[in-house]
């Protein structure tokens, strides 16, 4: 595609290292967000403000949404002032958001009626990812379209895996979290038993990583635990909100069911902190 223009919409702590990466790559991005003080740091890096979801499409020619439910979604669409108000015609919308794959169905084809395109393309990985650029991206939607913005995701990830059509890229990245949930669940859980065997922690985690379990994943979390440092790369209410959309989407396995139960009676007490907070429930 030749002078792409991009809407970023949604500048939380995945948005803004993502748009600021397109912006470093030379790409020119216009962004909205609710609170506009989130997007200070891209605007004094040049990025363009828009008022409003319409006023970003009017400006752009891919627009990205990375929000948070299939609320925040509708609302950018179908509000006052949302990317339905405008035309559409010959647009992408290429939403990267964890979501239900039905609000994807939904919006694929409002955008098809309006003469837009529409993928989902969640991605797996978390803040530091984004800021490397290293993200996995799983793309519902026409292929056609997936090829068109490759570039773009060329930027975003050091992946990105055309699935099947709309919906299919938030099915794939449903199936991922509930292995997510399970694992930071199944970590916790392990470091607890140990640690009540007289175990020490730091040598538990020493033996994980260096055998057959080591991953990336229980270093990080590992780390945070030595460190008991929750702050949250990924909050545990988004692993709940995410285990509870795998759940309608008909995901009832007893581990999942646990995992949910889990993770859903933590909600209350540890939802701004990271998942693996989880372990401070089992003690």
């Amino acid at each position: 595609m030749e002078q792409i223009q991009i809407g970023w919409i949604g500048l939380g702590k995945m948005g803004i290292p993502m748009a600021g990466n397109l912006m470093k790559a030379g790409y020119p991005v216009s962004v909205y967000n609710r609170n506009q003080a989130k997007a200070d740091t891209l605007l004094q890096e040049g990025a363009m403000w828009a008022n409003s979801p319409a006023e970003l499409i009017q400006k752009a020619t891919v627009v990205f949404l990375m929000v948070s439910d299939d609320a925040a979604v509708k609302e950018v669409f179908s509000a006052q002032n949302g990317l339905l108000s405008n035309d559409l015609t010959g647009k992408v919308v290429v939403n990267m958001s964890t979501v239900s794959p039905q609000i994807s169905r939904e919006m694929a084809e409002l955008c098809q009626q309006n003469g837009a395109s529409y993928l989902d393309a969640p991605v797996s990985g978390s803040v530091k990812q984004a800021q490397e650029g290293s993200l996995v991206i799983m793309v519902g939607g026409r292929e056609e379209t997936t090829a068109q913005v490759r570039p773009l995701f060329d930027v975003l990830g050091k992946m990105a895996l055309w699935l099947g059509p709309a919906g299919a890229g938030n099915a794939a990245k449903l199936a991922i979290n509930s292995l997510l949930a399970l694992y930071a669940l199944g970590l916790a859980e392990t470091v607890v038993f140990a640690r009540n065997q007289g175990i020490q922690v730091a040598d538990l985690l020493q033996l994980l990583n260096n055998g057959a379990l080591s991953n990336v994943f229980t270093k990080i979390k590992g780390d945070a635990i030595l460190q008991d440092n929750y702050e949250a790369a990924f909050a545990l209410k988004h692993i709940v909100k995410d285990l509870g959309l795998a759940k309608n989407e008909g995901l009832q396995s007893p581990l999942a069911q646990t995992a949910f139960a889990t993770f859903e009676a933590a909600n209350n007490q540890l939802a701004e902190e990271d998942l693996i907070a989880i372990i401070k429930k089992l003690d």
